[in-house]
């Protein structure tokens, strides 16, 4: 039977559409936006676990009715079948969905106006058109429209059938469409730049000659369990060494990662109760015609859940692999399989502890070396965001270490120029083509409770003391920790290297101190807005490194519920307001994280994986090093990687 933490089946979203189409008459003229089954309260979860009482399968539906446009909340229980309630959420637009994005491209591309306006560019082939609909933000909707759901549009055209759409951009021409009715509101054509000759294909049959075969042949690289998997799969359920967890997957996050604990010599200890993204805030700093309406939220306005991509393996997982697929559904609420949604797999990460002791036995000749290698169990997704791709990484280790990393890779927006025109807010990538500054931001959602969930946060950083008589040298270095007991943000301080620690203060290690964990910051980068900026005013939340809360089931989107055409982040800092303490209580760390890109030449015409990562480090959480029991790896001539009589290990 499946666990109430697992995702909704195809069979449960048949039975949300159902129940809704005989309830509310929820079917032809709606779209639904989103299915989600809600995560059952933790006091029904710790029932669950205790005595298997099985908690109400909760469901939410974002649906929308295209001919008032009017968005509705719906919350049902599957296990009653019941509506709980359907209530109208009134001046907000829910997530942009893949239908809509898809029909809005037919309907631009069929549009008597937009085949005008390509022909006077010298574009005649429709079939090498792609307009690519973004969302907008309230400050800059026109305001006539702004009681619909509208988009507005970039247009692209391909050099040749399969060719790369975002080589070719059609300078000054966006429309804005109704997305509702897929009435064309406006045609923009505010100028022209001339095509210039680019390079801007990654495909091999459209790279030209001149740019192949300069690389030495790769040589066979294989990675081989002759004795199969080392980790257990049972449906969503996950364990490998010390190591299980649960993992979920809805529409918004995309992949979740839930109970997460860690065996410790036969005890089982809660390290958190939910790892997930919450948001991704993409603004584009480039204030021109082109670029000026460029900020997405691909979490709260698409979801990364609908974006995800099947895995193959050789490709994007290599080794010995197991697969989770996944269940989404179209704007009908009808399922959809994602198949290999999720990879899973273990992977070497080379040396994880040594030393070397000279003089091993006692004779001053003999040299003694200890090694061991380093493994990690690898949890993954991809994610394609029209242009972008981001590649999610949540890596668990034997030493207790968890490492989650984020990929981003795919092909840059680009702007054509005329001979000698500036572009000082993005870098020449090709021929009279430039490439805009822009930002990703990122924000984990980490719910740690490190031996249960009575945590405070605390601010740990490095403090210097004066050159005085007792630290003549200047040497002394103190690490102070002060607890965040009011929710509240905090920004990171690379002079102090400051980091955060999750600290359960009834719990006590062998040593007498509190256990904790660790968020080790990276990829931390500043906002660099004006807190004016209509533009920041939607994503606040970016403005803090860290921000924490008391955990609240309701709180789970920190720039709001609803992001699509925003004026204001409803979410995190408003949520703060109440002034909550954050003492001895069941905290959430929302951790804010991403990329500054600067644009490359060598990021076009399809980008290397720009990487950036942080970490969730056991601090006193154990006695000792927990991976002293890792057993040696046989080396590679026969012998093992040990040097003691009293090593013992398989060859």
């Amino acid at each position: 039977m499946d666990h109430p933490l697992d995702p909704l089946t195809a069979a449960e979203f048949e039975a949300t559409t159902a129940l809704l189409g005989r309830e509310h008459g929820v079917g032809d003229g709606w779209r639904y936006c989103s299915i989600e089954g809600l995560a059952p309260p933790k006091p029904a979860l710790d029932a669950y676990a205790s005595d298997g009482t099985r908690p109400a399968r909760i469901v939410e539906a974002i649906v929308l009715e295209r001919a008032t446009n009017r968005t509705h909340r719906a919350r049902l229980d599957l296990t009653s079948d019941d509506v709980l309630s359907f209530e109208h959420v009134p001046d907000v637009q829910a997530n942009f969905t893949v239908d809509e994005w898809e029909e809005a491209d037919a309907a631009l591309r069929a549009h008597p106006g937009v085949i005008e306006a390509l022909a006077k560019r010298g574009v005649t082939d429709m079939s090498l058109v792609f307009m690519d609909t973004w969302t907008y933000g309230d400050a800059v909707m026109p305001a006539q429209w702004s009681d619909r759901r509208i988009g507005w549009s970039d247009t692209w055209v391909r050099a040749a059938a399969g060719a790369n759409p975002y080589a070719g951009p059609i300078n000054g021409l966006h429309c804005v469409i109704d997305l509702n009715t897929m009435e064309v509101l406006d045609i923009e054509d505010t100028h022209t730049v001339s095509r210039p000759e680019v390079m801007g294909e990654y495909v091999p049959r459209h790279v030209p000659d001149r740019l192949k075969g300069h690389r030495p042949p790769r040589k066979p690289l294989e990675v081989t369990q002759p004795e199969g998997i080392g980790f257990e799969v049972d449906g969503h359920h996950l364990r490998w060494q010390n190591w299980s967890m649960r993992v979920g997957f809805n529409h918004r996050e995309g992949m979740t990662l839930h109970a997460i604990t860690y065996d410790d010599a036969g005890r089982t200890r809660p390290v958190a109760h939910q790892l997930s993204f919450a948001e991704m805030v993409v603004p584009y700093r480039d204030p021109s015609v082109d670029h000026y309406r460029r900020t997405a939220f691909d979490i709260g306005e698409w979801g990364l859940g609908f974006m995800t991509e099947s895995l193959e393996l050789g490709c994007d997982c290599l080794g010995e692999i197991r697969y989770l697929d996944a269940v989404m559904h179209d704007s009908t609420g009808a399922p959809y399989t994602i198949g290999n949604a999720i990879c899973l797999h273990e992977e070497d990460s080379a040396v994880g502890w040594k030393h070397v002791d000279h003089g091993a036995d006692g004779q001053g000749g003999q040299v003694g070396a200890e090694v061991r290698r380093q493994r990690r169990f690898v949890v993954s997704s991809h994610v394609t965001v029209a242009n972008y791709e981001y590649l999610i990484y949540w890596r668990f280790y034997e030493d207790g270490n968890i490492e989650c990393e984020v990929r981003a890779t795919g092909i840059m927006v680009v702007t054509h120029i005329e001979d000698g025109q500036p572009h000082p807010h993005g870098t020449l990538v090709d021929q009279r083509t430039y490439a805009p500054y822009h930002q990703h931001f990122i924000v984990a959602r980490l719910d740690l409770e490190p031996d249960g969930r009575g945590n405070t946060v605390y601010r740990s950083e490095t403090v210097v003391d004066p050159i005085s008589e007792e630290n003549p040298l200047g040497l002394a270095l103190r690490q102070a920790s002060t607890p965040i007991e009011v929710e509240g943000h905090d920004d990171f301080r690379w002079e102090s290297q400051r980091s955060w620690k999750v600290v359960n203060e009834s719990s006590m290690n062998g040593l007498g101190t509190p256990v904790a964990y660790k968020l080790v910051p990276g990829g931390a980068i500043p906002s660099f807005f004006d807190p004016e900026s209509p533009v920041f005013q939607r994503a606040q939340v970016i403005g803090h490194t860290v921000w924490v809360t008391p955990h609240d089931a309701e709180e789970r989107w920190p720039a709001g519920e609803f992001v699509n055409q925003s004026k204001t982040d409803h979410g995190l800092p408003e949520w703060i307001q109440q002034g909550r303490s954050t003492r001895d209580t069941d905290v959430v760390l929302w951790y804010v994280f991403g990329i500054h890109h600067i644009t490359r030449p060598e990021d076009w015409p399809v980008m290397p994986a720009d990487t950036v990562s942080f970490w969730l480090k056991p601090t006193g959480f154990f006695d000792r090093n927990p991976s002293l029991d890792v057993e040696p790896s046989p080396a590679t001539s026969g012998a093992s990687c040990c040097g003691t009589d009293a090593c013992t290990c398989a060859h």
